[in-house]
């Protein structure tokens, strides 16, 4: 198949997509305070802001790989950037907690259709190897610094507009996307007679969904709850009948081939790993940088901006250019490793650290570590993949992503909490100033849970060094061997 003229342009109207999906992930952290004193929510609700969105994106996320499949790609990515775009209004229309809960829930909906097209338009759109690995450098660069991007927006819109603006920010970049996929973005459509494996779909969004809405109830309730408990049994079993149905289901919402792949799983495997140590950094960062240093949502938006350049810079400079000259796991384990040492970095944090001596290279190594990781892990899990999984193998990857990132919010959360509760039990005497030894023990807490975000980088990396074994891409001629359709 000849190359598309409009490829190029085509990339940027995917980025612009995926860059608005990646966002919303974090972009509403800063702005949360402001909104729960505006609509009146109560602090056990004010969680669901974020875990509507988590939840209904990665439970829904094989569903919308299959559909864009089954639909057509192009169509798909149209009635994703629709519905994410009316989804973000109403959110930032809401006069009440549920009607914002409610729109998130739609926003990570809409995603889930979104961000798999968006990823599989990418893989059929270019098929010369060095081509690319420029593309998915620029694609990987993007969702390695959506999340920090997220918080600076927010920051930025909270202080100077309002927080509502974190919502509608997303309307004029769909609209931008919408216009240039009808102008630029080509596509087969999709199988005509084929239907949904409608019980893979129930098994496999509902174990998700267990999985992910229980790892984040434990943050409220803890581990032991019977709530928590039955939640993540029952997901676990939903999940096991998942797979033991896709081997028998004629039309299977996952084929198990996909995953059965060795380079596959051990990327599936890292990219879950990575995520939950990110969103881990994300999370006590923000909190560190206003409630113990006293910075603004502004200035902790902008605490942010030199990891979010050394994994632009590393992906698509450095990375993109590697990968058809090494192995994938030659950037993407050494990546693992620089990112547990920012990590450890960043346990050196005290209550009154200096933010260009002790916090900023922490921050650039995780960057750079980053950067090196998320293109290779993108080029390899959808290289050699048929045209008709190759949505599904996109969502599989952002499954990943967005359950290591419940996963690693409600776990390095609890530790968090745990350990500076433990601080306070131990230093809070009658002598001691209680302001400053509980400020002294968030800190604590923060630095426990980055020792433990370090040690999943570590498990990234080894990973990584046992599971991905696939060679550098050759420079095969695109025309007779597209990437896309070399394996069955």
């Amino acid at each position: 198949m000849d190359a598309d003229p409009h490829r190029w342009w085509g990339l940027v109207v995917i980025a612009l997509a995926q860059l608005m999906v990646v966002l919303d992930s974090t972009i509403v952290n800063v702005a949360l305070p402001s909104a729960q004193d505006e609509l009146g929510m109560t602090d056990g609700d004010r969680p669901w802001v974020i875990t509507a969105y988590t939840v209904a994106f990665g439970g829904l996320l094989l569903l919308g790989g299959r559909i864009a499949d089954l639909v057509g790609r192009k169509r798909t990515f149209v009635i994703g950037l629709i519905g994410f775009a009316a989804a973000s209004a109403l959110g930032g229309a809401a006069v009440s907690p549920g009607m914002l809960f409610g729109a998130r829930a739609l926003q990570g909906a809409f995603a889930a259709v979104l961000a798999p097209t968006a990823l599989s338009l990418l893989a059929t759109t270019f098929t010369d190897p060095r081509e690319r690995g420029k593309a998915f450098g620029i694609f990987g660069a993007l969702a390695g610094s959506g999340s920090a991007t997220g918080f600076i927006l927010g920051g930025l819109l909270t202080e100077y507009f309002n927080w509502r603006w974190c919502l509608y920010v997303n309307t004029p970049i769909a609209v931008l996307a919408l216009l240039g996929a009808f102008a630029v973005l080509r596509d087969r459509p999709g199988r005509t007679g084929a239907r949904l494996d409608v019980p893979g779909v129930l098994l496999g969004c509902g174990g998700l969904v267990g999985i992910v809405y229980g790892f984040n109830e434990a943050e409220t309730h803890g581990w032991t709850d019977v709530f928590v408990l039955g939640l993540l049994a029952a997901g676990v079993v939903l999940l096991a009948a998942f797979v033991w149905w896709q081997g028998r289901a004629p039309m299977p919402l996952l084929p198990l081939h996909i995953v059965k792949d060795r380079d596959r799983a051990g990327c599936f495997l890292t990219m879950m790993l990575a995520i939950m140590g990110m969103f881990g950094l994300f999370l006590f960062m923000t909190y560190y940088f206003q409630v113990v240093l006293g910075y603004s949502p502004a200035r902790t938006g902008l605490a942010f901006v030199p990891i979010t350049l050394a994994t632009v810079a590393v992906s698509t400079q450095f990375a993109a250019r590697l990968l058809h000259h090494v192995p994938p796991r030659a950037l993407m384990a050494p990546g693992m490793v620089l990112g547990a040492c920012g990590m450890a970095v960043l346990t050196r944090l005290t209550v009154d650290s200096s933010y260009a001596a002790d916090i900023l290279p922490g921050l650039l190594l995780v960057g750079v570590g980053m950067g090196l990781t998320y293109m290779p892990v993108f080029a390899t899990v959808t290289a050699g993949v048929a045209p008709r999984d190759s949505g599904v193998t996109s969502a599989t990857l952002n499954t990943s992503q967005q359950v290591g990132g419940s996963i690693g919010t409600a776990l390095l959360n609890t530790l968090a909490t745990t350990s500076t509760a433990g601080y306070l039990t131990a230093h809070l005497t009658a002598s001691a100033q209680p302001d400053e030894v509980a400020r002294e023990a968030v800190v604590h807490g923060y630095t426990v849970a980055l020792w433990c975000a370090a040690g999943l980088m570590l498990l990234a990396a080894l990973a990584t060094a046992l599971l991905v074994t696939a060679r550098a891409p050759k420079h095969a001629t695109p025309a007779k061997a597209p990437v896309s359709e070399s394996v069955a």
